[in-house]
């Protein structure tokens, strides 16, 4: 029985000794600032990406002249990974002043990150 609990000592004693090891690397790591760590250390956040263009249809549900945006309920946009919903896109003036609430319109999109922009759009 004694050299049963022996191992299973020895066991534990080599799995906490290599859990505090791997600590103490990961915390000198982390503070000494280099690309190499900065990047590991990021790798839960959403990085920015490069600008998606697609198209999309739906109905014009608000317009904002004064701060440019316009609220959408769009169908699927496949080109940016979107499913149907309702939501607010950053558009130029002259755009904005094409349409009115309640029109329904085909549009064109230009998304960076989570934000989008239309940058065409034609009533249909």
């Amino acid at each position: 029985m004694k050299p049963l609990y022996l191992t299973a000592a020895f066991a534990a004693a080599v799995l906490l000794s290599a859990c505090g090891q791997k600590g103490a690397t990961n915390d000198t790591a982390a503070s000494e600032p280099n690309a190499t760590n900065a990047a590991a250390n990021m790798g839960n956040m959403a990085m920015p990406a490069e600008a998606k263009i697609g198209k999309g249809t739906g109905t014009v549900t608000a317009i904002d002249k004064s701060a440019g945006k316009i609220t959408l309920s769009h169908g699927p946009i496949p080109e940016v990974g979107w499913p149907a919903m309702t939501m607010t896109f950053a558009a130029k003036p002259e755009l904005l002043s094409s349409v009115a609430v309640g029109d329904k319109v085909a549009f064109d999109v230009t998304v960076k990150g989570t934000a989008g922009e239309v940058t065409a759009i034609t009533k249909q």
